[in-house]
C-alpha cells in the first residue's frame, strides 16, 4: 500500500502544484482518487459519524482530539482485530516510531474516559496484554 501525502496550500502554492501535476501527467498516467462516502460506525451506545467527524455516546456529542478521534475510528473500523501500539501509532500519527508506547497509552486512557461507561472496566477498547488494543464488538457498550 502506498503512502498518501496531504498538504494545505495557499492559492499561489496550489497553482504551482497544479502546474507540477500537469507536467507529471504528461509522463505518468495518474488516476483520480475517488472519495467514497464515509460510513457511520454504530455500536450499542456509541455512534461514529465519519462524514461529520462526530462521535455520539447515547445520543450526546463526545468531544475528542484529532488523535483520539483517529484512534477510535481506526480501532472501530477494524473490530475484533488486535492492533499493535506501533500499528496504531504509524496509522494515526502518520510516522514511524520506536518509542510510541506512552503516546498510545495516553490517548487510549483519555479515549476510555470519554467513551467508556466505566473507564476502569472498558467494554469498547480492550487491552491485549503485551500486544496492543482491539475494539470489542461482542461486549461493546455493555
Amino acid at each position: 500500500m502506498g503512502k498518501l501525502l496531504l498538504l494545505t496550500l495557499n492559492e499561489q502554492e496550489e497553482k504551482l502544484i497544479d502546474k507540477i501535476v500537469s507536467a507529471i501527467t504528461d509522463y505518468v498516467q495518474i488516476e483520480p482518487m475517488k472519495v467514497a462516502p464515509a460510513p457511520v460506525l454504530s455500536f450499542p451506545g456509541l455512534e461514529i459519524r465519519q462524514h461529520q467527524r462526530r462521535v455520539l455516546q447515547n445520543g450526546e456529542d463526545v468531544y475528542l482530539t484529532r488523535l483520539e478521534y483517529n484512534t477510535l475510528v481506526l480501532l472501530a473500523s477494524n473490530p475484533d482485530i488486535v492492533l499493535t501500539r506501533t500499528q496504531i501509532f504509524e496509522a494515526v500519527w502518520n510516522m514511524d516510531s520506536d518509542s510510541c508506547q506512552s503516546s498510545i497509552s495516553t490517548v487510549i486512557c483519555n479515549l476510555r474516559k470519554k467513551i467508556e461507561p466505566d473507564s476502569k472496566n472498558p467494554t469498547y477498547i480492550k487491552t491485549v496484554l503485551g500486544v496492543g488494543y482491539k475494539f470489542d464488538v461482542k461486549n461493546a457498550g455493555e
